[in-house]
């Protein structure tokens, strides 16, 4: 399995907390080849932190999935 290298840039959609006591965020996540796709994420977290690793997480567990061999 080849190691899924990304950054992500976090974005607050508003400055209310929701009930929960969570914040909601905006997460883009891109990847480095042969992984160079880019995904956009709404994550409910406790801080823009949490928020961008949840979002990395979400983007290694999808790019795990992809069929290798059908990559570009």
């Amino acid at each position: 399995m080849r190691r899924v290298l990304c950054k992500s840039i976090v974005d607050q959609v508003n400055n209310k907390t929701l009930n929960n006591g969570l914040k909601q965020f905006m997460v883009e996540v891109w990847g480095e080849e042969p992984f160079d796709y880019r995904r956009l994420y709404t994550i409910e977290a406790k801080s823009d932190t949490l928020a961008a690793q949840e979002g990395m997480r979400r983007f290694v567990d999808e790019m795990e999935k992809l069929d290798l061999n059908q990559l570009h």
